[in-house]
């Protein structure tokens, strides 16, 4: 569903859905070009509300403490402003578009997520 939303968008709008460009977009707006922005994102934010009126949401459970969550949202931040995009925006648009930088962008996200998940669980930081 995804990936038809998102070659829907690009074929019927021709933009990408990536979110962090829909996002910073909302932050620096251009004329004519927010509408369409909050609806995207109001989209994102309905979403589990229709969901949850048919069935249960699945329970949400997080590990760190609020400083941890805080500095991974940075770093994700930050990381969206070097790899010129999201993984939404790489992973799923860019790879569906044959981009070679989109492609290279996912490869890094890919690794860093299995360096990240391995050093938690297997290297003794403490």
């Amino acid at each position: 569903m995804i990936g038809a939303a998102t070659a829907l968008f690009a074929v019927l709008n021709g933009r990408i859905a990536g979110i962090s460009g829909i996002l910073g977009g909302l932050l620096r707006p251009a004329a004519g070009d927010v509408s369409w922005r909050l609806a995207f994102v109001m989209g994102l934010l309905a979403a589990p509300l229709v969901y949850a009126a048919f069935g249960a949401l699945p329970e949400a459970r997080i590990d760190g403490g609020y400083a941890v969550l805080a500095a991974a949202g940075l770093l994700v931040g930050v990381g969206t402003r070097y790899g010129s995009g999201c993984t939404s925006g790489h992973g799923v648009c860019g790879i569906a578009r044959l981009s070679p930088r989109s492609m290279v962008a996912t490869l890094a996200f890919m690794a860093a997520g299995v360096a990240t998940v391995f050093a938690v669980r297997h290297v003794a930081i403490l």
